[in-house]
């Protein structure tokens, strides 16, 4: 039998080597492992790693699901790597929080991010009744136009933003963008699609940056102001709960 590296070379420390070993078992193929999965991956028994995924869990490197007791990497990660997040792995960890956010509502539940003057829906989780949302993963809206559209243009610098929208137009979306900054959330009540309530909010990065948004969205008629009232402040927390899970330490 081959002898590990820490057994190799004697300035290696082993603890960290096995550490390191948990972590890159985290890929895209298999972004959430229970610490069986993670033993049997290392060819170990399930002891030999139950103080190094509690030592990387109450560090922050990795984050474990309550409902299924699973463990998918955390927002020290993202710190060290300095928020630079790859779009899969923000909608890995949006995921489940917007399906938990469609259950809660009843609303249908979105995730899209800005490219150029549009927003692309990277992530749809429908309503299970009622009318459900109209747009798929792969649509493309006018930013300008959509609420979640305004939460990304609002998370711009004003110098991006007027290398998107030029002249008269610039000026009055650099207006809306300060507003909807301040306020830090949109609400439309068929502005853009008639006959249809959404409220929106900003995904934010360890470094404050914004980097998607996410929405919920459901038809007029079938949400009161106390659903609307109530579907705005979800939205709002739900937000700031990814935030956190990518590495934001912000209010």
């Amino acid at each position: 039998m081959g002898k590990t590296p820490a057994e190799a070379d004697r300035y290696l420390v082993p603890g960290l080597v096995r550490g390191l070993e948990v972590l890159a078992l985290f890929t895209p193929d298999a972004p959430r492992l229970t610490q069986a999965e993670m033993a049997q991956a290392l060819g170990v028994t399930r002891s030999a790693v139950f103080r190094v995924v509690h030592t990387l869990t109450e560090l922050g490197f990795l984050l474990q699901e309550p409902a299924t007791g699973r463990y998918a990497l955390g927002p020290a990660l993202l710190r060290l790597g300095h928020g630079v997040l790859p779009a899969r792995d923000v909608i890995g960890v949006a995921l489940p929080v917007l399906e938990g956010l469609r259950d809660e509502t009843g609303w249908s539940a979105h995730l899209g991010v800005l490219e150029g003057t549009e927003v692309v829906y990277l992530l749809r989780v429908p309503a299970r009744r009622g009318m459900r949302s109209i747009v798929h993963v792969g649509s493309r809206l006018p930013a300008a136009s959509t609420a979640m559209g305004r939460v990304l243009l609002a998370g711009l610098e004003e110098a991006a933003l007027a290398d998107l929208y030029r002249g008269g137009r610039f000026a009055a979306l650099a207006k809306r963008a300060r507003t909807d900054r301040a306020r830090g959330h949109v609400v439309h009540l068929g502005e853009f699609e008639a006959g249809v309530a959404s409220a929106a909010a900003p995904l934010r990065d360890a470094a404050g940056r914004v980097v998607a948004a996410i929405n919920l969205s459901a038809p007029l008629e079938e949400a009161p102001e106390g659903q609307r009232r109530a579907a705005r402040e979800a939205v709002v927390a739900a937000a700031a709960a990814i935030s956190r899970s990518l590495g934001w330490a912000g209010a």
